[in-house]
Parts: C-alpha cells; structure tokens; sequence
C-alpha cells in the first residue's frame, strides 16, 4: 500500500490493467483533475481501465440544493473541500488525453460513474 496525496504528481509505478477511484478527486482543484487524469492514463497498458466513481456539479444550483437535501445536508453544511466539476467536462477531458470508449455509466444527480479505456 502507498500513501500519497493527490494534489502532488503520482510517484513513479508499475503499469496497471485498472485504476480505480472512488470519491477522492472531486476534491482537487480543477486543473489537478485533468492532470491527474493524464498520469492515470500514463500507467495503464493498453486495454486498461480507468473508472472513477465520482461527486459531480449539478446542471443548476437548484438541483444541487435538492441533492444536497436528500443526502441530509444543506448549501451551508455541504463539505467546503468539495471542487465539483460537470460530467461532460470530465468526459472531454478523458477523449482528449487518448482515452476510448469513454462514458458516463451510471449517474444518480451529483454521483457519477465515468470510465474509459487505454488504447
């Protein structure tokens, strides 16, 4: 197991068939997003995984304050460190950096499902 914070580059690692995610990245600001997007696609071989299960930005601030209440928060008791960014966004990121087969699997309001695959 490694430790690691992400605001930093990635360390130096093997090369993977998956990269998981879960609820970390929505944390970094945006421009850490796409570069730590582009050091996940440098470390998987070819046909690789990429899969990050994410809290995204809502389409407007009152499907936002809707999410928030059905998760028992409110604009003024939601986490301060969260950096939300919109799916499409991070899809076109995703194509641009070379990944494939990029989509947005599954989505309840401000939780996503995005993957793609190496070439």
């Amino acid at each position: 197991m490694i430790s690691h914070n992400l605001d930093e580059p990635l360390p130096a690692l093997e090369k993977f068939d998956a990269v998981i995610s879960c609820f970390a990245i929505h944390h970094l600001v945006h421009e850490r997003k796409r570069s730590l997007y582009a050091e996940i696609y440098s470390l998987l071989n070819s046909g690789g995984v990429f899969c990050n299960l994410e809290h995204v930005a809502s389409p407007t601030p009152r499907l936002h304050e809707e999410f928030l209440q059905r998760i028992g928060f409110t604009v003024e008791t939601e986490d301060p460190s969260n950096k939300l960014l919109d799916v499409e966004t991070q899809l076109v990121w995703l194509r641009e950096i070379g990944f494939v087969d990029v989509d947005c699997h599954w989505k309840w309001r401000e939780l996503a499902l995005l993957a793609g695959v190496c070439k």
